[in-house]
């Protein structure tokens, strides 16, 4: 008997924020003994192959951002962003030692790369890319994409987004995944030769399947509203971060007026010159430091976007049993549909108004031959009906066993990534606090000395 899903409710009640780290490990993703467990346990896809990276030990890094010119689709000059990968194996099938490889890929290559596994892998919650443009950033923050700051913080995000990937037990074993490392010619080629984007559900089509679906699952549903209300949250936080460093950021710069008075005070006392001159250098420290506290709040800042952007993979998830779902509700009606005229039929009764009814009351019933053949086509449809639809029914159990299996692990990975981050930039404000009075003791300090 299949187990039941956890219960809902206890796991998508939004828990407090916590912390987006980067994947375990620091730039080395192992899928070691879960990978091996899920590659025993789930169906080899035809994008897997045995003799990856994901069944030993690598190393990734996004080392450096380059920013090129170069020509589009549309044979128009652009400025892009170059991004070098560099992969190395720490732990070789044979034993042997292996050079490292490295490429170059743009942005857009990533996004294709992540196109590409949430159609093949419709039951995991994929990992997000970081944004493409600066959002929630406070007023002296550059939101231009080519700011040598934002490139840095995107290049970070790619790299936490690729060591994501190879530290899921699934995603890791990829070939895909695997050539986006190590193929840097026809790489593109080869990913559309898959036809994923034919396999890939409109989106209107996921619309319709949104409001149609008559019996949708309250699982996948109150997962729905558990992401919105994720997103939510970490919008609120990150709106009122921006706010605060802009304020704290104009608090700190006016202290910079300290020390010009303090200056100019010490020009004209001689017993007192010297302790004021030194309170108003302490007071100039204190005003330019906050360029570099903001700077590493914005890393603080990007792993909570990490999260945000998790929401929306989490609404892919519900999306797809959505489809599922109504395409299973729609064959069994069908199905149904098939069955009552098949029995109108052998009966010689019509139940509900139809135009075979009106037509056969307009010219006449049919033959004996012809209504045999009809019901021997309708048999036949309603018997390939039914091994559809319980088709349907298993591959929509699997999927959410699956999906429900990653959507634990995704709870796990957010709360301790979430705590983690807000630990940290908690320990960075009361750092923050601490030089602050520092800065104000040792000007005490300057003050008693006069």
């Amino acid at each position: 008997m299949e187990q039941a899903p956890p219960d809902p409710e206890r796991q998508l009640k939004p828990a407090p924020l916590e912390p987006l780290g980067r994947p375990d490990a620091g730039l080395e993703a192992v899928a070691g003994e879960e990978a091996e467990r899920a590659r025993e346990e789930g169906s080899e896809a035809d994008t897997m192959t045995e003799n990856n990276f994901g069944l030993k030990k690598i190393e990734i890094s996004v080392s450096e951002a380059e920013k090129r010119t170069g020509r589009n689709a549309m044979n128009m000059q652009e400025t892009y962003t170059a991004y070098l990968i560099e992969t190395r194996s720490v732990e070789h099938a044979d034993g042997q030692s292996v050079l490292t490889d490295s490429l170059w890929r743009r942005y857009s290559e990533f996004e294709l790369l992540r196109n590409y596994l949430l159609v093949y892998y419709p039951h995991i919650v994929v990992p997000p890319l970081p944004e493409k443009r600066a959002e929630f950033v406070w007023h002296k923050l550059s939101a231009d994409n080519m700011d040598p700051d934002f490139v840095e913080r995107r290049r970070i995000g790619l790299e936490n987004f690729l060591l994501r990937v190879a530290s899921h037990p699934i995603l890791c074993r990829d070939k895909i995944f695997y050539l986006f490392l190590t193929q840097e010619g026809n790489w593109k080629e080869t990913v559309n030769e898959t036809g994923f984007q034919l396999k890939a559900d409109s989106r209107l089509k996921a619309l319709n399947a949104t409001f149609r679906v008559k019996n949708p699952d309250k699982r996948f549903t109150e997962l729905k509203h558990y992401s919105d209300e994720l997103q939510s949250v970490i919008s609120h936080l990150l709106r009122v971060r921006a706010r605060v460093a802009d304020r704290l950021y104009g608090v700190y710069k006016v202290h910079g007026n300290y020390g010009r008075v303090f200056s100019e005070w010490s020009a004209i006392e001689k017993e007192m010159g010297d302790g004021l001159q030194s309170a108003g250098h302490h007071m100039d420290v204190y005003a330019s430091s906050i360029d570099d506290i903001l700077e590493d709040e914005e890393h603080y800042a990007d792993q909570l976007k990490e999260y945000l952007f998790y929401a929306e993979a989490l609404r892919a998830v519900c999306r797809k049993h959505e489809l599922m779902q109504y395409d299973l509700e729609m064959a069994a009606q069908d199905l149904a549909s098939k069955k009552q005229q098949c029995e109108e039929l052998a009966t010689g009764t019509v139940r509900t108004f139809s135009l075979k009814g009106m037509t056969t009351k307009l010219f006449g019933q049919e033959t004996p031959e012809q209504r045999e053949a009809r019901i021997k086509v309708l048999e036949e449809q309603i018997n390939e009906g039914e091994q559809q639809l319980k088709s349907k029914n298993l591959e929509g159990r699997e999927f959410v066993k699956n999906a429900w299996t990653d959507i634990e692990r995704f709870k796990e990975q957010k709360n301790r990534d979430l705590k983690e981050a807000l630990i940290s930039y908690a320990v960075m404000q009361i750092s923050m606090c601490k030089k602050g009075i520092q800065v104000w003791t040792n000007a005490k300090e300057c003050f008693s000395k006069m």
